[in-house]
């Protein structure tokens, strides 16, 4: 069982946490505004709405937070409108960060990685295998992108600077015939993780999305637990249409935890809510930069009050 994420701290003027402010900045500068209002008004609730539509947050979650709001409003004159929006935002994100749970004993405990094109999995395969790393676990690495320019040797790259073996072919190769292989491998040196990149593929392409089918199968013959995890990996750049691959993702392959990316750029990240709203899929990590350490496990509360708390 690998332990709870640790609540991130400002000490560190590097920290994720000032990170992901900066990233969040310009939802939260969106937001800053209306918490200095003494009443909760239709005027201010409005204002709300607005802002949490135009911060990603999707319409349904948004009704939900609004529809909340004017019912305790009605209840309490004078309320603190950021602290009820984040009790409602911590209510949605909570259930979304379940414990993580990996077999032990049925090594290796294999995570497939998907994603469309362009959201950074091979990038967060890297830094993946570092957080296992430093949890003591071994490490191997599966090149199941064989499409992308490049891809193999990047991955290579990290497994070079993480020190863990890659299981690799040509470009071109068969994607579930290279991960097959991985898995033989790793379970022949008693590896703890096998981690499997696969190629971008668009949510709406069948055919791309049965070959994805295809490596699930294929994993499944070689240990009927397989793969352990999938992980779906999302651009939080994204916005609104982050859930539609979430939901064609989910059906095609059964994701169990989702991968956020791409937080300390322009994203709004109301997203976040949405997903873990609609789906109800574990938030497992957030990525806030390029550098490897800039991958860690979601903290629901620390990420609402990056998302609502004023500079």
């Amino acid at each position: 069982m690998f332990p709870n994420p640790t609540p991130l701290t400002d000490s560190n003027p590097d920290s994720l946490f000032k990170r992901l402010k900066a990233g969040l900045a310009r939802t939260r500068a969106g937001l800053a505004a209306l918490w200095s209002s003494s009443s909760v008004d239709n005027t201010s609730i409005d204002a709300l709405e607005t802002a949490l539509l135009r911060a990603d947050v999707g319409i349904e979650v948004t009704a939900l937070i609004v529809e909340q709001l004017r019912q305790t409003a009605k209840q309490q004159p004078q309320i603190d409108m950021r602290a009820c929006v984040t009790a409602q935002m911590l209510r949605i994100l909570t259930p979304s960060t379940p414990p993580l749970t990996l077999p032990t004993s049925d090594k290796p405990c294999s995570i497939l990685i998907v994603g469309v094109n362009g959201v950074g999995k091979t990038t967060t395969v890297g830094k993946l295998a570092k957080q296992f790393q430093t949890q003591g676990c071994s490490v191997m690495l599966a090149a199941g992108d064989t499409f992308r320019a490049a891809a193999v040797e990047q991955l290579q790259t990290w497994g070079e600077r993480n020190q863990v073996p890659v299981i690799a072919q040509t470009m071109g190769a068969d994607s579930a015939a290279v991960i097959y292989d991985a898995m033989q491998a790793a379970q022949a040196r008693c590896t703890d993780v096998l981690l499997a990149d696969t190629a971008g593929r668009l949510h709406t392409k069948s055919n791309l999305m049965e070959e994805l089918k295809k490596v699930k199968r294929t994993m499944a013959r070689q240990n009927p637990h397989a793969p352990h995890q999938v992980w779906l990996v999302l651009d939080a750049g994204t916005g609104q249409n982050a859930l539609q691959q979430a939901e064609q993702f989910h059906n095609a392959v059964g994701v169990n935890g989702v991968i956020i990316t791409k937080l300390d750029g322009t994203a709004k990240g109301g997203m976040v809510l949405a997903i873990a709203h609609k789906l109800q899929l574990p938030i497992r990590y957030i990525g806030t930069g390029e550098a490897i350490d800039d991958l860690r496990r979601f903290n629901a509360e620390e990420f609402v009050h990056a998302l609502l708390d004023p500079a």
